[in-house]
């Protein structure tokens, strides 16, 4: 129910993909699908980044609504879009990942994302870390130790999982992305005017890769 108000209060809509099937499939018990499916990416199954955000808070409703508790993640909400077939990470495991970040205190605005990382042949470039290490917040090592490679989930992370401080990681290579990031998440005034239950909840699209083992 908190969840569903503050998606409301932040007007904060999901996107949606006119070529996805039947919302059903996006059930965190939906069966894997086929190969040619696991085949499409993360940017194909999200449609993030197309403008294509929905025009009623129906949609909002409907993704809350399947979000499942991940546990012991410190109230990390998870919904699977893509039931990976691939090993589950360890930690210690170094973990590739691509995604996309949003900001719900800014109407589901994007602060990042990988497919935006390009390397010199203009590739997107995935971003790596090791599972346990600390290196990136706590609500994407949550979400990615109960995944399988191939799988892609969407996570909403809780201000106390999020972003504790600037140095943590994945940081927007982007100066001033990086400097609205932060802005809104730890400003003085509205976290003394307790919104700091909510400027910290962030979005990530999560596609698991691949994982190499240590």
């Amino acid at each position: 129910m908190a969840l569903q108000l503050q998606c409301n209060a932040y007007n904060l809509h999901f996107p949606t993909h006119p070529s996805l099937p039947s919302t059903k499939i996006f059930s965190a018990a939906a069966t894997p699908l086929t190969s040619s499916r696991r085949a499409l990416s993360l940017f194909a199954i999200t449609g993030i980044g197309l403008s294509n955000f929905g025009s009623s808070s129906s949609i909002c409703s409907w993704y809350v609504s399947d979000f499942v508790d991940l546990p012991n993640s410190g109230g990390v909400k998870a919904l699977e879009l893509r039931i990976g077939d691939g090993e589950t990470p360890l930690n210690g495991d170094k973990v590739i990942i691509h995604y996309y970040g949003r900001l719900a205190a800014k109407q589901g605005w994007r602060f990042d994302s990988t497919y935006d990382h390009k390397d010199a042949n203009g590739e997107p470039v995935p971003f790596e870390f090791v599972l346990g290490s600390g290196k990136v917040i706590s609500g994407i090592e949550s979400a990615v130790r109960s995944m399988k490679v191939g799988g892609i989930r969407r996570v909403v992370i809780p201000p106390s999982e999020g972003y504790q401080n600037t140095s943590q990681e994945p940081i927007p290579p982007n100066f001033f992305d990086r400097q609205r990031l932060f802005t809104t998440i730890f400003n003085p005034t509205r976290l003394a005017n307790g919104e700091g239950s909510t400027l910290g909840i962030i979005i990530f699209d999560i596609e698991l890769l691949s994982l190499r083992r240590h």
